[in-house]
This record gives C-alpha cells, structure tokens and sequence, in this order.
C-alpha cells in the first residue's frame, strides 16, 4: 500500500483521508468497487443519457438566502413583505431581479430561475440535507448525514471527466451548516467519493492547496520503487483475488500518485495563472477568487465543485447583511457566466445556486437584537440553473403574490436533483447499497424540469 504522509491533521481529527486522495489506507480502497464503478456506467449508458462531458459548478449559499430579496421580488406586496429593494429589468424580457446585482441583471440570457421549489422544512440541517442529498433525516438534535450527496453520488458513477483530476472538489470547503463535510459526504458510498476540500483562503497571496506535496525526504522515484514493490509482493494474493479488491487498491492509489505528481493537477489549482483584470472581476475576496477557482477545475475535468459562500441567516440586520453580500455574490456570478461564455465552456458548466431554504416573506422587527430581517422559511424557495445544456433566459414556476407559497408548477428538491442528474449524463434511480446492504436509488421520485431543456 501507498502512503503519502499528508501532514498533521488538523482537531479535531475526521482522517485525512477525507478530505483528500493522498493518504490512503485499506478501509476506503475495499469502499471503491471497481467492477461495480464500470457496471454503473454501463447502466447509465443503458438509460441513453451517458457519454456527456459536462460538469457542475454548485454555489452554496449556506444559512438561507431570501427569495423575496434576490430573484423572486414582489414590489407591490405590503411593505412588510416586499422589503427595501427595488426589482430591476433583467437582459431578458419580464425577467426581473434586485436592484443589488445589477451585473447578473445583464447576464441573464445565460440563467434560469426556478421560483416554485419548496420542501416546507425550516430547520437548518433537516433542510439542507433534503436539499443537497434530496431526502429528510437529520435535525438539529440529531445531525449526522443519513444518505450521501448528489455530487457524491454523481461522481460515483462519472468519475472525473479527464483522468488524475479528482471528480468531486469544495472549494474552500464541504460545509454545510457548519459541519463538514456535512451533507456534501458521500456517507454509505464510503470516504473515497468525498469532495476533496482545498482549504484555505483562495483570495490570499500565500493560497495553497493542502496535500498536493510531497512529503520531506519522499521523492517521485522514491515512490515509483515502492509502487513497483508492492506489485511484485502482491503477485501471489493478486492470483486468488476474486472480488477484484487488488485492482480497486491500484485505481485508488493511482489517484494519489496522479494527485501529487501530475502537471495537470497542479496547473489546476494554480490561480496565479490567471490575469489580475479578471481576478478583479470576479471579486477580490474569498468568494470571488473560489469561484474563479472553481471555473478552473471545471475547466480542468473536475466534474462536481461546490462554492462554499455563508453567512445568510439574516433573522436581523437584513439590510446591512444583503448590502455586503449581494454585491459580492453578484460580480462572483455574473464575471463566471461571462468567462464560461467567453471561453467556449458554458453549454459543457452548469452553474447551480441555493441554500437550504429562503428567509419568511413577511419581515420581523428584528428580534429584539437589531433592525429588521427575516426568518426561516422553507415553503417557497428560488433555484438559478444555468449552462451545461440548460437554457437561459426561462423563469419556472411562480410564488403567490406574497411569496408564500408556490401557485405554478410547484416543484421539489427531487425534481431538482433529477435535473442536475440529467445534466450529467447520470440515472436518477441507478441503486447503491447502503449500510444494511439494501439498494437505495439516487433519488426516490422527481422528474428533470422540462422547461430547462
């Protein structure tokens, strides 16, 4: 077996094995499954919907954004309700959005917003894992994940789509609601179809990507003799291995050995490459220069990333808090359609964007902690989907008109992951064994939103 030391890990300590490919040991090669891997593409070959070489970028709006604020507005609502911005005219006829990210409002020919999808779930972790695994489970008083994520499960079967790239990437973490990697885990899949975290801050000078080093004293050569040792040693068990467990080890720590040595790989992750006018673009602050990083992997043949932007639990100060982060969100979204477009890339990148739920229609008082905000709401929600085959310039779906609830074409989170699915070129009910042994499809029900395509 291969090991490359990763460094210390930091507390408290989950095995860096999660969150990277670099250090490996026996228990997440025997979770691979190589034989199982191939026959899950066959599968979806099998369904018509396989050989697509698009890729997912998911921007991850932790803490809940307010629909009524961003891309649902309702401006003749009580006061109460519509809030303290204005809608502006998008570069899509009838098309509106607020009036605080003017650069998306000239961008939306490349989007789409769903305005209908509500799971009625207003509980921070029960609600972000219907959203990013698209089934109930957990709640505040009982956490941990029950079912794996969409970027796990899509990633299981696509692999990365160019090889020694890893298929699954949080940039800068796999966050959600604080945990990590929290419902963005590949849970009963086993640790190896984690997202890889780069951790760190992309906006600072000194930005690294862990793990992607050598460790002191170990050089390539080094490795190559040990690699070439362990295959003479393992000659004789390779000859009664039935269950293929030997060439699942070699695959998984292929994809260590391409990790720290492949050029590809470091090019990659390497924004310095990058000129400072669109680094200026995209924003420079956390935010921005992750999803500058992001449009990098996906470009690379990293299949699923996601964008960790928090801090949207308004339930006061909502005007301070929306005057800081729209404007961010807005030059992070609106330069990485722009720069997918420019590049040629956007029919082969889905941008996706959601939190786990929407804030109230109706404005509080500010919870005796401050000025007005909004509180949780999971009832009606809006979802922006745009590239990697989804078409832009379409509103689905609509809430009533005081935004509480969704009167056409109500939709779920599961007709949302069916969607991401169908972009992928992955079955939306192709099985895996959970724990117990009993095959569990990717989704239980919901269809690909037609309107999309």
């Amino acid at each position: 077996m291969l090991r490359v030391d990763a460094g210390a890990c930091p507390s408290p300590c989950r095995g860096i094995s999660r969150r990277s490919f670099v250090q490996l040991g026996v228990a997440g090669v025997a979770s691979l499954g190589l034989p199982e891997l191939t026959r899950l593409k066959e599968a979806s070959a099998l369904s018509g919907r396989a050989g697509k070489d698009t890729r997912v970028i998911l921007i991850w709006l932790d803490g809940g954004p307010s629909h009524l604020d961003l891309y649902d507005m309702k401006p003749h609502a009580p006061a109460e309700y519509r809030g303290m911005w204005r809608p502006a005219r998008t570069n899509v006829p009838g098309m509106e959005i607020t009036e605080l990210l003017p650069r998306q409002a000239r961008v939306a020919d490349k989007f789409s917003i769903i305005r209908s999808i509500s799971h009625n779930d207003g509980e921070h972790f029960s609600a972000a894992h219907r959203m990013l695994t698209g089934r109930p489970g957990p709640n505040a008083g009982d956490r941990p994940s029950r079912y794996p994520s969409i970027g796990s499960i899509a990633t299981r079967v696509t692999g990365p789509r160019r090889p020694s790239l890893p298929p699954y990437v949080s940039v800068p973490q796999a966050s959600s609601i604080g945990q990590r990697p929290g419902y963005f885990g590949a849970h009963y899949l086993g640790q190896a179809y984690d997202p890889f975290e780069t951790e760190g801050d992309p906006n600072k000078k000194e930005f690294a990507v862990r793990n992607l080093d050598l460790a002191p004293g170990l050089s390539i050569d080094r490795i190559d003799d040990r690699r070439s040792l362990l295959r003479n040693l393992d000659t004789l068990r390779r000859t009664g291995d039935a269950k293929g467990q030997f060439d699942a080890m070699d695959t998984f720590e292929q994809k260590a050995y391409e990790l720290v040595t492949g050029a590809e790989v470091r090019r990659a992750f390497d924004l310095s490459s990058e000129s400072e006018a669109l680094r200026d673009r995209y924003g420079r602050n956390t935010w921005g220069q992750s999803t500058l990083l992001a449009r990098r992997l996906a470009e690379a043949g990293v299949t699923f990333t996601t964008v960790l932007m928090a801090g949207w639990d308004h339930h006061w100060n909502l005007k301070g808090g929306m005057e800081e982060y729209l404007p961010k969100l807005d030059s992070a979204v609106a330069t990485l359609f722009e720069d997918l477009a420019s590049k040629g890339l956007l029919e082969k990148v889905c941008v996706v964007i959601f939190g786990e739920f929407s804030r109230t229609p109706r404005m509080n008082d500010g919870s005796g902690q401050g000025t007005p905000g909004r509180d949780h709401w999971g009832n009606s929600m809006s979802v922006v989907m745009g590239g990697g085959g989804v078409k832009g310039g379409v509103v689905v779906g609509s809430t009533d008109p005081k935004g509480e609830a969704p009167v056409d074409r109500p939709l779920t989170p599961q007709d949302f992951h069916a969607t991401l699915y169908q972009v992928l070129g992955v079955d939306p009910y192709v099985q895996f064994p959970n724990h117990a042994g009993r095959p569990v499809p990717a989704i239980d029900d919901g269809e690909a939103i037609k309107e999309l395509f």
